[in-house]
């Protein structure tokens, strides 16, 4: 038997099955995800409204094809995961993170296009919010 200082941490996944997500993204969620990041970006040029096109952005996933983050828990409750300094991460966003969320969100909406290429564009969904502000989950 071990004796971990650590409680074993579970991560527990949330939303709908694999087939809904498909569904969803087949009719509702491609064109909503397409609107959602014109619109995302659009108010990521006007400096006043760059918190609102932050939050649109890094709920991409679960616009496109209603996926959440896991939640991560231990016997003592819910984990909380510790972010990085807030002026890291607003220097990743001006210099790096809006350009690199563009290119990848544009990549995974392409291979959701494709049958063979869904798992990895929902991946690519997922990982928005890390490429956008460093956001970890």
């Amino acid at each position: 038997m071990s004796n971990s200082a650590y409680p074993p941490v579970v991560a527990v996944k949330q939303g709908p099955g694999c087939l809904i997500q498909i569904l969803w993204f087949a009719f509702i969620g491609w064109w909503l995800g397409t609107f959602a990041i014109s619109v995302a970006y659009v108010m990521l040029l006007l400096i006043v409204t760059i918190p609102v096109g932050i939050a649109i952005l890094n709920n991409i996933p679960m616009i496109m094809a209603l996926r959440q983050p896991d939640r991560l828990v231990t016997p003592y409750g819910e984990v909380g995961v510790q972010q990085h300094n807030f002026l890291l991460r607003a220097l990743w966003f001006i210099f790096v993170g809006w350009w690199l969320a563009g290119v990848a969100l544009s990549v995974g909406y392409f291979l959701c296009m494709t049958i063979i290429g869904l798992p990895f564009g929902f991946l690519i969904f997922d990982m928005t919010p890390a490429l956008l502000t460093l956001r970890r989950s």
